[in-house]
């Protein structure tokens, strides 16, 4: 199971599409929420939501961060063109939040709402199912008020009725929201449950007559549940984590991966490192990426990702040009030459000699390259036609003057790549 963040926008934006399934009538949520990025013509969103000129906004940028108040980033009781005029004063800018900077590329706009109280509800999974966390003390500083938070706890496969979770409910629940709550909070579990959440936290949210309104809220969805909840996802973006603006070839691997049965995954760690992964399979990348480190080459370990699930020849050309180009662009200073390891585990459908094949064409393309810059190739892999595979990928590199030492599942990946690091 991997957890991916998702934007405030497309969560609130399922929410408002299954309300009626999940929280019947006795009280509403308007839905009233909309993403603005670089490409986003402002002049025209009042043609399509008159509500923009009707009533006072909230505007924030929906980056998967917090603490968006605390560091300025939210503009609130602001009319249409006051937000219009803060978001293009933030657009495409550098802004640093912690650690970490990146520029500020997408934005929510939302109506504003006059409350007084503020509650915090949150859904988390576990080993043993899931946990329920409710407040009525939300707000910005909840760690420090955890204390009147209650937990409620659902094993795995059981169900949840609203008269338990009220009776659950903290003690100071005001006694008119009393039966509201115990609804919503068993509305709002059995939405994050079927549709593939493993985190939902709205922190807070308010009342407003007979409307429940998430200022904030923080979502990730199981991606494995894809082929079941697709359908109710839409379409559904996995924003990169703040901080971490993709280059262009991680974007083109993304987009690649995006519309692929294969899985193609790429993350840059240091572009002027000298130990370069292609690896076949998300456990192996893991085993690979562990055991550079643990040898003592974690500073030049270059990149981390994966090729794997039966990727076509073209798939797997352009994944390994990619790579190729990124690591040939310059020599190494001290003249040591680069590892380029292409490894994984032994495939149980992924046609190796298939795949191979594309990192052929590769080679030939960057033969020069791949010379000029001293890059050494270990390689072990396992699987359908992979002695076929290994052979055709030795007798192209060395007709091509490339380095290269390959090896079968006869050798343990642990085993190989510490013969590649001997060299690095």
């Amino acid at each position: 199971m991997a957890q991916r963040g998702i934007r405030e926008f497309d969560g609130k934006k399922m929410l408002a599409k299954y309300w009626s399934k999940y929280f019947g009538s006795d009280f509403n949520y308007p839905g009233k929420t909309i993403l603005v990025d670089s490409d986003t013509n402002m002049a025209d969103l009042p043609k399509q939501h008159g509500w923009l000129k009707e009533e006072k906004l909230v505007v924030k940028p929906d980056q998967l961060f917090g603490k968006r108040g605390k560091h300025g980033l939210i503009k609130a009781n602001a009319t249409f063109d006051e937000v219009k005029s803060w978001i293009a004063e933030r657009m495409n800018k550098e802004t640093t939040i912690g650690k970490n900077t990146d520029k500020l590329t997408h934005f929510l706009i939302e109506p504003f709402v006059e409350h007084k109280g503020e509650f915090y509800v949150a859904i988390k999974s576990n080993r043993a199912g899931d946990t329920i966390y409710f407040s009525n003390h939300g707000g910005v500083e909840i760690e420090e008020v955890w204390d009147t938070v209650v937990e409620i706890d659902v094993a795995i496969d059981a169900d949840v009725a609203s008269s338990e979770i009220e009776k659950k409910l903290p003690s100071d629940t005001p006694e008119k929201y009393k039966k509201m709550f115990g609804e919503f909070v068993c509305g709002l579990f059995n939405f994050y449950k079927e549709l593939g959440y493993t985190y939902l936290e709205i922190n807070p949210f308010v009342v407003s007559g007979d409307t429940i309104v998430p200022l904030d809220m923080v979502a990730r969805v199981d991606d494995t549940a894809h082929f079941e909840c697709a359908e109710f996802w839409g379409d559904l973006d996995y924003p990169a984590p703040f901080g971490r603006m993709l280059s262009k070839e991680e974007e083109y691997i993304k987009t690649m991966d995006m519309n692929s049965g294969a899985s193609l995954k790429l993350t840059i760690l240091n572009p002027k490192g000298r130990v370069w992964t292609m690896v076949a399979g998300g456990g192996a990348s893991v085993i690979y990426a562990d055991t550079i480190v643990d040898l003592g080459h974690g500073t030049e370990l270059a990149n981390y990702g994966e090729y794997s699930g039966n990727p076509s020849m073209d798939e797997t050309y352009e994944y390994a040009k990619t790579l190729m180009d990124l690591m040939t662009r310059e020599k190494d200073p001290q003249g040591r030459g680069k590892i380029l390891d292409i490894g994984g585990g032994i495939a149980n459908f992924t046609d190796v000699a298939k795949t191979f094949k594309g990192i052929i064409m590769a080679l030939k393309d960057y033969q020069q390259k791949l010379i000029d810059t001293d890059v050494r190739i270990y390689v072990r892999r396992g699987g359908p036609n992979y002695q076929e595979g290994l052979d055709n990928l030795k007798k192209a590199a060395d007709d091509l003057g490339i380095p290269i030492h390959v090896f079968g599942p006869d050798t343990h990946m642990t085993r190989e790549a510490h013969m590649a690091l001997q060299e690095a």
